[in-house]
């Protein structure tokens, strides 16, 4: 059905509901299948087979609906109670709605929109549920906190090797800044590897703190040396104390070349550490070093440096409904399958599916700084 179909199919629900051509206890099954659901899905919930509520006047279908018949004027009280009940989350329910068929109102547990309208106003807010039929909603996507403390922490460590570093002299050094940031791109691989398993926990940092003094005099040499070892296989690593002996080897070309770090004061230092100890990189957004790099450089240095990134925010109002909308509406489809065979072989032709799956960006410039993910750089 398209949009069009819909929201005259809806339309018409309503005006029969209050009619009376439509019995009320039928509503929410003939909503259902307004956008879409296949009649014999809708069939098992009604019959009781797939409805996991228990209480007359309810219907609860796992990952899609949770309804309820309220009593007069009892609608936003029953709301409020129906988004508490643990079975919303266990049973990933997408849809939760009550009504007295005066009053209506939903919520979308995924994006958080709720609705609160007059029953015979349902048509023209049909699109609240254009998910059902694979229509999903453009979703602004704020800042993850975890992801803007991380941004702040880093920009405060630029900001202090800078100072220990650069002089009004060579502020503007092209060649020392690309060292930097190559530098503080291997750093935040070293974080990541230690908080997502390719390092022991807090390998990195605690190794960092128990082997460099406090004022930060060999900082510089450690990582050196680390970043050496780092680059080294296992076979070829020859009298190495036990400490470094036990870091992962990291292939890929991280770390390649051979940069000297910066120097490190005790204030630099300490906020290197407090980088890795304080902060858990497994639930940070890999794609922090372009916001690290917005936050930290100056915009005429980052056009003259060829610096350009785009936020996750923007990213996803384009590959969300260009690909990825419609990968998720298959895995749930598939998921939605009671059939486990059929249900094993579907999910390996939409993961095959998924790796032949090939991107062409034209702006993705050379590629250099989208290498953040750590695990691009571990040989399986």
């Amino acid at each position: 059905m398209n949009v069009t179909q819909i929201e005259e199919t809806v339309k018409k629900l309503a005006s029969d509901v209050i009619s009376s051509a439509v019995d009320k206890d039928q509503f929410i099954y003939e909503l259902m299948a307004a956008y879409g659901h296949r009649r014999t899905t809708v069939s098992r919930i009604k019959s009781g087979e797939r409805n996991l509520a228990k209480v007359a006047g309810e219907v609860r279908a796992k990952r899609h609906i949770y309804f309820k018949h309220s009593d007069s004027n009892k609608v936003f009280s029953d709301i409020d109670d129906m988004k508490k009940e643990p079975s919303v989350i266990r049973e990933k329910i997408r849809f939760i709605i009550a009504t007295d068929f005066n009053q209506f109102v939903a919520v979308d547990t995924r994006t958080h929109d709720t609705l609160d309208i007059e029953f015979s106003e349902l048509g023209k807010h049909f699109d609240f549920f254009l998910p059902w039929a694979g229509m999903e909603k453009a979703v602004y996507q704020g800042d993850n906190p975890a992801d803007v403390k991380a941004a702040e922490k880093m920009a405060k460590l630029f900001d202090l090797i800078k100072a220990d570093n650069f002089s009004e002299e060579n502020k503007n050094d092209t060649a020392a800044l690309h060292s930097l940031n190559v530098f503080l791109t291997r750093l935040l691989f070293c974080f990541f590897a230690e908080d997502t398993g390719i390092f022991k926990d807090n390998q990195f940092s605690a190794e960092l703190e128990s082997h460099t003094k406090a004022d930060g005099s060999d900082v510089d040499s450690y990582l050196n040396r680390l970043f050496e070892v780092l680059n080294t296989s296992k076979e070829n690593r020859h009298d190495l104390p036990d400490y470094l002996a036990k870091f992962e080897y990291v292939n890929g070309g991280l770390f390649a070349d051979t940069i000297d770090s910066p120097k490190f004061s005790t204030k630099s230092r300490r906020m290197l550490i407090e980088c890795g100890s304080e902060l858990d990189w497994s639930g940070i957004n890999p794609d922090i070093f372009g916001s690290m790099i917005q936050a930290v450089v100056h915009p005429d240095q980052r056009g003259g440096m060829g610096m350009h990134y785009t936020s996750v925010i923007n990213i996803m109002k384009v590959i969300e409904p260009l690909f990825l909308d419609g990968l998720y509406a298959e895995l749930e489809n598939i998921v939605e399958n009671i059939d486990l065979k059929q249900k094993s072989s579907r999910l390996r032709k939409l993961h095959d599916r998924i790796v032949n799956i090939k991107i062409f960006d034209p702006a993705c410039g050379n590629g250099y700084m989208n290498t953040l993910n750590p695990t691009q750089y571990i040989k399986y």
